[in-house]
Protein backbone atom coordinates (compact mmCIF):
# COMPACT_ATOMS: atom_id res chain seq x y z
CA UNK A 1 0.00 0.00 0.00
CA UNK A 2 0.97 3.64 -0.26
CA UNK A 3 2.73 5.36 2.64
CA UNK A 4 -0.18 7.77 3.02
CA UNK A 5 -2.52 4.88 3.87
CA UNK A 6 -0.20 3.70 6.63
CA UNK A 7 0.18 7.28 7.84
CA UNK A 8 -3.57 7.85 8.19
CA UNK A 9 -4.18 4.55 9.98
CA UNK A 10 -1.18 4.93 12.31
CA UNK A 11 -2.18 8.49 13.21
CA UNK A 12 -5.73 7.40 14.02
CA UNK A 13 -4.52 4.52 16.19
CA UNK A 14 -2.15 6.77 18.12
CA UNK A 15 -4.89 9.38 18.61
CA UNK A 16 -7.23 6.66 19.89
CA UNK A 17 -4.58 5.87 22.50
CA UNK A 18 -4.51 9.47 23.69
CA UNK A 19 -1.56 10.87 21.74
CA UNK A 20 -1.47 14.14 19.85
CA UNK A 21 -0.50 13.48 16.23
CA UNK A 22 0.34 16.04 13.56
CA UNK A 23 0.78 14.89 9.97
CA UNK A 24 2.79 16.35 7.09
CA UNK A 25 4.37 18.97 9.31
CA UNK A 26 6.74 21.45 7.63
CA UNK A 27 10.31 20.99 8.88
CA UNK A 28 11.81 24.47 8.74
CA UNK A 29 15.27 25.31 7.53
CA UNK A 30 16.90 28.36 9.12
CA UNK A 31 19.62 30.12 7.13
CA UNK A 32 21.08 33.48 8.18
CA UNK A 33 18.11 34.18 10.45
CA UNK A 34 15.69 33.44 7.61
CA UNK A 35 13.19 30.62 8.07
CA UNK A 36 12.05 28.47 5.16
CA UNK A 37 9.17 26.02 5.62
CA UNK A 38 9.19 24.77 2.03
CA UNK A 39 12.09 22.34 2.36
CA UNK A 40 10.83 19.22 4.07
CA UNK A 41 7.61 17.65 5.39
CA UNK A 42 7.58 15.20 8.25
CA UNK A 43 5.26 12.24 8.40
CA UNK A 44 3.58 11.86 11.81
CA UNK A 45 4.96 13.78 14.76
CA UNK A 46 3.71 12.35 18.04
CA UNK A 47 3.24 14.49 21.16
CA UNK A 48 5.62 17.11 19.70
CA UNK A 49 8.61 14.96 20.57
CA UNK A 50 8.78 11.88 18.33
CA UNK A 51 9.13 11.95 14.55
CA UNK A 52 8.06 8.87 12.62
CA UNK A 53 9.17 8.58 9.02
CA UNK A 54 7.12 6.02 7.11
CA UNK A 55 8.27 4.02 4.11
CA UNK A 56 6.76 1.23 2.06
CA UNK A 57 9.72 -0.17 0.16
CA UNK A 58 11.26 -3.62 -0.20
CA UNK A 59 14.51 -2.52 1.39
CA UNK A 60 15.58 0.62 3.20
CA UNK A 61 18.48 2.59 1.77
CA UNK A 62 21.08 4.46 3.88
CA UNK A 63 19.53 7.75 2.75
CA UNK A 64 16.32 6.91 4.64
CA UNK A 65 18.13 6.88 7.99
CA UNK A 66 19.94 10.09 7.07
CA UNK A 67 16.60 11.67 6.24
CA UNK A 68 15.27 10.90 9.73
CA UNK A 69 18.45 12.19 11.35
CA UNK A 70 18.23 15.43 9.35
CA UNK A 71 14.60 15.95 10.34
CA UNK A 72 15.13 15.33 14.05
CA UNK A 73 18.15 17.63 14.08
CA UNK A 74 16.21 20.42 12.36
CA UNK A 75 13.29 19.92 14.76
CA UNK A 76 15.62 19.62 17.77
CA UNK A 77 14.13 16.24 18.72
CA UNK A 78 16.09 13.54 20.48
CA UNK A 79 14.47 10.56 18.79
CA UNK A 80 12.96 9.46 15.50
CA UNK A 81 11.64 6.20 14.15
CA UNK A 82 12.02 4.94 10.62
CA UNK A 83 9.22 2.47 9.90
CA UNK A 84 9.20 0.44 6.69
CA UNK A 85 5.92 -1.37 6.09
CA UNK A 86 7.45 -3.13 3.08
CA UNK A 87 9.72 -5.36 5.19
CA UNK A 88 8.95 -9.07 5.43
CA UNK A 89 8.48 -8.79 9.22
CA UNK A 90 7.42 -5.62 11.01
CA UNK A 91 10.29 -5.84 13.50
CA UNK A 92 12.75 -5.86 10.58
CA UNK A 93 11.27 -2.62 9.29
CA UNK A 94 11.61 -0.49 12.46
CA UNK A 95 14.78 1.51 13.08
CA UNK A 96 15.40 3.87 15.98
CA UNK A 97 17.37 7.01 15.13
CA UNK A 98 18.81 9.14 17.95
CA UNK A 99 20.07 12.70 17.73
Amino acid sequence: MLETVYEVVLAKELENRGHRVRRQVPVPIVFRELRFDEGFRADPIVDDRLLIELKSVEQLAPVHGKQVLTYIRLLNFRLGLLVNFGAALFKQGVKRVAN
